[in-house]
């Protein structure tokens, strides 16, 4: 005990967009690539995401009544996409949202209800709430589909399982579907379990570890591949690759890619940190430092020196031990360039947070099992096996996933 409380106080968290957007995309043509079109050449340190290299991917549109799954990360050069295509007269016919809906405002797990969007005279389906597919009716007309949302890269976050849902109603009713790639900012490294078939769940379909270093684009080619989608169907698929990006290349989101995870760093330590929410330990939300701190009313004062209180707030309207004192740990004072560097999952403060609090029985709950992938882990920290211990134990399976993904990259 002695030694994770002197741990816990000094505890410091460790953690090609190719220029050429033509070739085909994909082992087995799993994926065509849009070809890029364009006369102008973007600056060549400048990342292009997919939606701004229009001319890849405009001429596909002519004469399809198109459907889109996008949210408030959707932003062109010229605005949002609806907007933008709009401008542009395709024909659109309808918007699918995913979780925390079209304008991401809402809280994570919140029931979002389908509605209108005034601005452009659209209906808008929610893909989070009765429904996590598309369904027949919803797609009416719809002949073409585009997907154009910016993930971060952990196989938790929900935008990846809306992405498969999308795949499979497509593949059911033989409508290609566009991926509009974005960088991933937590794309330059591979790390944790690979989840098991029996904790399958919303907050994680598919067999691949929490961190799986690809963007919406590959993990679509990897879902085509592997044959994940229901009854082994095969989604028609098309991925306009981004420009100047590899998976090396840091990338800063400009817009939030959900209420709770307000900028870089919070984003860097996302993948280690949201383990929490399936514990009692709060994360800071219903606070400004949302996914950048760590929390308990109950953690010992000298340890944990760091005090904040959640309250409700947008994105947040009941957090974890709403107006009650909470001592923690911050990571405030480490740089973006320190988090980014960090190029693994932490477990240290879980394994440090387990160790002080009192409850033990209670710690885990079955949404953490969910989140990690397997019980195995939560197990280990029960029986106090050292942390590169766990690690080593993932290890074998991790490498072979490194090697599955290799052929689904388009940014090698």
């Amino acid at each position: 005990m002695k030694y994770y409380f002197f741990l816990a106080l000094s505890l410091v968290f460790q953690l090609s967009c190719s220029s050429q957007a033509a070739n085909e995309g994909g082992p087995d043509n799993k994926g065509a690539s849009a070809k890029n079109t364009s006369g102008d050449m973007p600056d060549k340190n400048e990342i292009i995401v997919g939606a701004d290299d229009y001319t890849a991917y405009l001429n596909l549109l002519e004469g399809k009544k198109t459907g889109l799954v996008v949210n408030q990360t959707s932003m062109t050069r010229n605005g949002h996409l609806v907007d933008f295509l709009q401008s542009k007269a395709v024909d659109l016919q309808a918007i699918f949202s995913p979780e925390h809906g079209f304008r991401g405002t809402a809280d994570a797990g919140a029931t979002v209800e389908n509605g209108k969007d005034l601005k452009s005279g659209l209906n808008v389906y929610s893909l989070y709430g009765r429904n996590k597919k598309p369904t027949k009716e919803q797609l009416g007309e719809i002949d073409f589909m585009i997907f154009d949302i910016q993930d971060v890269g952990a196989r938790f976050y929900t935008y990846i399982s809306t992405l498969h849902y999308v795949m499979e109603a497509c593949a059911e009713n033989n409508i290609p579907l566009m991926i509009l790639d974005r960088p991933n900012p937590n794309g330059h490294y591979v790390d944790g379990p690979i989840m098991e078939r029996e904790f399958s769940s919303f907050v994680g379909l598919h067999p691949v570890p929490i961190v799986h270093g690809m963007t919406i684009g590959e993990y679509a080619q990897m879902i085509n591949g592997e044959r994940w989608i229901a009854e082994g169907r095969n989604c028609k698929l098309i991925v306009v690759r981004c420009l100047n990006y590899s998976h090396d290349t840091p990338y800063t989101l400009p817009i939030k890619p959900s209420p709770n995870l307000p900028n870089n760093k919070a984003i860097y330590l996302y993948p280690s940190l949201c383990l929490f929410e399936g514990t009692d330990i709060s994360i800071g939300r219903g606070t400004e430092m949302q996914f950048q701190i760590f929390g308990h009313p109950d953690f010992p004062k000298e340890a944990f020196p760091f005090q904040f209180m959640p309250l409700p707030m947008q994105g947040a309207l009941n957090p974890k031990h709403k107006g009650i004192e909470c001592y923690g740990k911050s990571y405030l004072d480490l740089s973006e360039e320190e988090l980014y560097a960090k190029v693994r999952l932490d477990l240290s403060p879980l394994i440090i947070a387990y160790s002080l609090l009192k409850d033990k029985d209670k710690f885990f709950s079955s949404f953490f099992h969910k989140l990690a992938g397997t019980k195995s882990l939560a197990k280990m920290i029960e029986a106090g096996v050292p942390e590169e211990e766990i690690r080593r134990k993932w290890k074998p399976a991790l490498e072979s996933f490194k090697k599955k993904r290799e052929k689904y990259l388009l940014y090698k």
